[in-house]
């Protein structure tokens, strides 16, 4: 296990660049479409668990190189020994997978996505993990899971896509595999918004820098209660998001933020 820290992080496994707060992961196997393998599964996950230990990356970027973002797991190097696994083999590669998501959504730093042409598959959920979505006009977002011969619920799916798009229109993507095109999955919430190709990255990008420029203590308390109350009742989202603002009120974000008001200033936000 490695210690994160900013720029001095070398993965094997995908493109890492620091500019300023924000961090970006290029999944980089363009010949390819950028397919995942068990290395780099685990390597993502292992880089989003240790997130919480970078206090120099605020946002992280997440895209893919050559015009897609990516095509899922490798055929080849992934799908090819899964179906020579034992039972004990393949339910340790599903947790692995699934711990993905949980590292994504469990790190304090907000994740952009960043998406153009083929997103399927892990590449579909990596970008249904991550809590904004920018895609272009031609890109095309598939569960293809069926299309395999597996079910829909795969890292978490069917927990995370219906309250992205809503019950009735997850449902149809995961029975059917089919494939959602970014006008679709604009106007159905699955993209914050739309941009040219060469644009798209920018977007993320820009909107990335406006949230590390935010007072990111705070957004990291958003995101956990935005995770954590999927599962409870209003009345303990209300308490709990209480004793969350109780704890931002704490911090020096918050006084700057009304000591600028008084002085009709800009607040200038360090996250602490």
């Amino acid at each position: 296990m490695y210690t994160l820290k900013g720029a001095d992080f070398r993965p094997r496994h995908f493109k890492w660049e620091v500019d300023g707060k924000v961090a970006t992961i290029t999944l980089n196997r363009p010949d390819r479409k950028n397919p995942l393998t068990f290395d780099s599964y685990a390597e993502l996950r292992d880089t989003f668990r240790q997130l919480c230990y970078a206090e120099d990356v605020k946002v992280v970027v997440v895209t893919g190189a050559g015009g897609n973002f990516c095509s899922g797991g490798d055929v080849h190097e992934i799908i090819g020994p899964l179906t020579k696994m034992d039972m004990g083999g393949l339910l340790t590669f599903t947790q692995m997978t699934g711990d993905l998501v949980k590292a994504m959504r469990g790190c304090p730093q907000p994740i952009v996505a960043a998406i153009d042409g083929i997103c399927v598959g892990a590449g579909a959920i990596i970008a249904m993990a991550s809590d904004l979505r920018y895609g272009t006009p031609d890109s095309q977002v598939g569960f293809l899971f069926t299309k395999v011969g597996l079910a829909g619920c795969d890292m978490g799916a069917c927990a995370i896509l219906p309250r992205i798009i809503g019950q009735g229109r997850a449902s149809e993507l995961l029975y059917t595999g089919r494939m959602m095109g970014g006008a679709e999955a604009e106007r159905w919430g699955f993209y914050n918004a739309l941009a040219a190709p060469d644009e798209v990255l920018a977007t993320a990008a820009k909107m990335a820098k406006r949230l590390a420029d935010g007072p990111t203590f705070a957004h990291g308390i958003t995101k956990t209660c935005l995770h954590q109350e999927w599962n409870m009742g209003v009345d303990e989202a209300i308490e709990n998001e209480a004793q969350a603002q109780a704890i931002c009120m704490q911090t020096r974000d918050f006084t700057r933020a009304y000591e600028a008001f008084v002085n009709r200033e800009r607040p200038v936000f360090q996250g602490d």
